[in-house]
């Protein structure tokens, strides 16, 4: 039966005590499983007939769970929005467990939406229908795409309403993550100067996320290096693909790498790096621009977090440990600019590596600025155009203009560039697509289908648009009208929600 579908082993509860407050999910009225991840389930070592099932609809909502669980409600502190808070921790979130999936690889298993917590700070600890959609899709189009992410496993609805700015449908989530360890889980120990504690977890996270650093002469060290290493590369991956995370706080920023916590996300349609889709983000704190500084900042936190362990591995030099920490984090725009200026090549269609490639996509990107250019088509109609050896296939990518004069000059030196590699155009096409999404979770398509779902009880909205999610570098006829962006009517003004 489902009840044994899991095979639990859980560290974190086991290992880092004082980290976490021992909990038991809502009982919840009338729970029905809309939507099992069939393929993560497979992935994860799982019965999917038992779990797609009316028991595991009673698994998924906390009301029934699996043998060995250990549910259990995170602690961490967390920067909001610049503004520190010394404690945080899950409100509506349950780690139920941790598993080894089918590549050897520890995951954890998490509620977002199970009720109250010690943390909830007055809040109902639930989660409303919409925004546990949203995350469903938007984490499955970022792993699609090729971006580390947390992903969900299932949603069921709770047969209750949540009371938000109206009565909507309740729902859990059921998260899958490498772990959910935080920059703000740090911050949570270190604020209470608790140096064991401390270093526990970062012996922890070490040997859970970065085994190669053991018997370094300086792990911790090198633990901040590599993190930083793995944000460089995120970010870089997020911009290159016009996705803004909407809510860049330290507690949500994880040692994994991964990109986790989908409030008010979005990705950019045209183009204009000072773009904000969160409602919350009044002062455009984490525009689209500012996510690789803000990055930077929050793994400043990090570091200011680690620091008594660090200095201890310089003798308790302290001066010097923070001499060492600098030396990492003022590295870090470099490690972005890496990442992302490979990511960016690939875009473009460029097979070597040249020193004027950063200027060249610069230019291509300020280019678009102030002319109503769609970034993501905008890079695919490229692609078209590297498949002639000529001017003539550049007429749908000069149509993305409201003045096409702004690429005459950028066209003659890109062509310039890619003539000289050598590279077949049929074969530079084939591979430009590859790294260029033909479909996106397109705004007004997102809220589509969560609008049917919501308001309708209409799920197949949010099924096809997760099909077409799914292969998001095949072009594909029948989904044509899902890698149009939305009509200016509706793209105007847009904005997202925290979802909380």
């Amino acid at each position: 039966m489902a009840v044994r579908a899991f095979s639990f082993d859980n560290t974190y509860a086991r290992d880092l005590e004082g980290l976490y407050v021992p909990w038991k999910a809502a009982e919840v009225a009338e729970p029905k499983l809309i939507k099992l991840n069939h393929a993560l389930a497979e992935e994860l070592g799982l019965d999917t007939k038992a779990l797609d099932t009316s028991e595991g609809a009673l698994i998924f909502s906390g009301n029934q769970l699996p043998d060995g669980t250990a549910t259990i409600a995170q602690a961490y502190a967390g920067h909001q929005f610049g503004g520190f808070s010394p404690q945080l921790g899950d409100g509506r979130a349950l780690l139920i467990g941790e598993v080894i999936d089918q590549h050897g690889q520890r995951r954890d298993i998490a509620f977002k939406g199970s009720g109250r917590t010690p943390f909830s700070r007055g809040g109902d600890g639930k989660a409303a229908l919409g925004p546990v959609l949203r995350e469903y899709i938007i984490g499955e189009a970022m792993h699609a795409l090729g971006i580390p992410t947390t992903r969900a496993l299932a949603a069921v609805t709770t047969g209750e309403m949540v009371r938000r700015e109206r009565n909507l449908p309740g729902a859990v989530l059921t998260r899958v993550a490498s772990s959910h360890i935080r920059v703000g889980t740090f911050q949570f120990v270190t604020a209470r100067g608790d140096d064991a504690t401390l270093r526990k977890l970062a012996d922890y996270v070490i040997a859970r996320h970065y085994p190669e650093l053991k018997g370094q002469a300086n792990p911790y060290l090198g633990l901040l290096r590599a993190v930083c290493e793995r944000q460089a590369e995120l970010i870089a991956r997020w911009m290159n693909v016009g996705f803004i995370h909407g809510v860049m706080n330290t507690d949500n920023m994880t040692l994994s790498g991964e990109t986790i916590d989908y409030g008010p996300c979005a990705f950019m349609d045209h183009y204009n790096p000072a773009t904000v889709f969160s409602s919350i983000d009044e002062q455009g704190r984490y525009a689209y621009s500012n996510q690789p500084p803000i990055a930077n900042w929050n793994l400043a936190r990090l570091a200011e977090a680690l620091l008594p362990l660090l200095a201890a591995e310089q003798n308790d030099d302290q001066e010097r440990a923070v001499q060492k920490a600098m030396e990492i984090l003022e590295a870090f725009q470099q490690r972005y600019e890496h990442y992302w200026l490979r990511g960016i090549r690939l875009k473009m269609g460029l097979t070597r590596d040249q020193g004027d490639d950063l200027v060249l996509a610069q230019d291509f990107l300020k280019g678009m600025e102030g002319q109503g250019v769609d970034f993501t088509q905008a890079f695919r109609r490229l692609a078209d155009v590297a498949e002639a050896l000529d001017a003539s296939r550049e007429g749908l990518l000069r149509k993305l203009y409201a003045d096409d004069a702004a690429l005459n000059g950028w066209l003659l030196r890109w062509r310039a560039r890619i003539n000289g590699e050598g590279v077949a155009p049929a074969q530079r096409a084939q591979a430009m697509r590859a790294a260029n999404p033909v479909y996106i979770p397109r705004n007004h398509r997102v809220e589509q289908a969560l609008a049917a779902a919501v308001d309708l009880g209409d799920y197949s909205p949010f099924e096809k648009l997760l099909t077409v999610l799914q292969r998001p570098f095949d072009e594909r006829m029948e989904f044509a009208a899902y890698a149009e962006p939305a009509p200016a009517s509706e793209s105007a003004g847009y904005q997202t929600f925290c979802g909380t």
